[in-house]
């Protein structure tokens, strides 16, 4: 396999039924921006035991695509697995970056491979130029500060970005896929996944949902998120959720939105009873309207908020919600 040089890689994650997964889109996506700012190709690679089918997805966002159909990564720790085979393919090459989704599997995939080719990492992008090298932007001390970091003295890394920070775009045409044999044994103790908990979900997930109707602490409770879901439900959205309101007990840890919990970026944010703190913005700001229902007028929400309604959550929640009623 001949060297490219200055490429930008995505190591692709795929889902149960050996699809791709929606976060390597997005990465490709990105990939392939940064590609063109630097002037240089983008390219992917897919570890499983069956890569075809999210090979042939990532060939839509990407022009060059290499497979690795490798046995242990069915039943076993996914990472562990796929950064030995992506390690070996980028020694032979001469990355400029190494991009990968945020999630848990792309962590690991990260860390492997940080520790296996000696390379430094930037975690958790919420925005990612191209100066040189990535430029990444990061949240840090809880969401109340962003930063800027690159790579130094010019050496390349590896970057894993959040999900839903870039909106997934296939390229004009389609690229290339290469099928690439597994050379030697894998050196590092391969883990067998054991048993899997899927956690009962939404009947909408919140990163997919073009609407979301999200509660904070000013919800005050329970029972407070039952008008919540019926907004929800009477505008076809999902619930989502502040921390305060998750370390409350109120909902469920997979509704939290902001720094520790989801980003999406749906059409429309409805917030009821949140401050804005930047805590809760980085998971949602890149949302098309966000309206706020507060009853301070000076909350932070009013600050990047499209609408504010000031008044009682209560008061106008329920009068929404018999309006959404009436019209429907």
């Amino acid at each position: 396999m001949a060297a490219t040089s200055g490429t930008i890689w995505v190591v692709a994650e795929t889902n149960a039924d050996g699809s791709l997964a929606k976060s390597s889109a997005e990465v490709a996506t990105l990939a392939r921006t940064l590609a063109d700012a630097a002037k240089g190709p983008a390219a992917g690679i897919v570890v499983a035991a069956k890569p075809k089918a999210a090979a042939e997805e990532l060939a839509g966002y990407l022009s060059r695509v290499v497979t690795i159909a490798e046995p242990a990564a069915d039943g076993n720790a996914w990472a562990q697995v796929a950064a030995q085979r992506v390690a070996a393919i980028l020694a032979s090459e001469a990355p400029a970056a190494v991009l990968t989704g945020a999630g848990p599997d792309g962590r690991d995939v990260a860390g492997t491979l940080a520790a296996l080719l000696e390379r430094p990492v930037l975690v958790n992008a919420t925005a990612v130029t191209w100066d040189g090298g990535p430029s990444v932007e990061m949240s840090a001390f809880g969401g109340k500060l962003i930063t800027t970091s690159t790579f130094t003295d010019g050496e390349w890394g590896i970057v894993t970005v959040r999900p839903n920070v870039v909106t997934a775009e296939k390229a004009k045409t389609p690229g290339k896929i290469e099928s690439v044999k597994p050379e030697g044994k894998l050196e590092l103790p391969v883990v067998k996944v054991v048993d899997k908990v899927e956690e009962a979900a939404a009947a909408l997930p919140i990163e997919e949902a073009r609407i979301i109707v999200a509660g904070g602490r000013g919800v005050g409770g329970e029972d407070g998120f039952k008008l919540v879901q019926e907004i929800a439900d009477a505008l076809g959205g999902a619930v989502g959720a502040t921390r305060a309101a998750v370390d409350s007990g109120w909902i469920p840890y997979a509704q939290q939105i902001g720094q520790t919990g989801k980003i999406v970026k749906p059409q429309l944010y409805l917030a009821l009873g949140i401050s804005g703190a930047i805590q809760h913005k980085v998971g949602m700001q890149t949302a098309g309207t966000i309206i706020g229902i507060n009853r301070d007028p000076d909350a932070p929400i009013a600050e990047f908020a499209d609408l504010v309604v000031v008044g009682d959550l209560f008061e106008v929640g329920k009068a929404l919600l018999e309006a959404l009623r009436a019209r429907n």
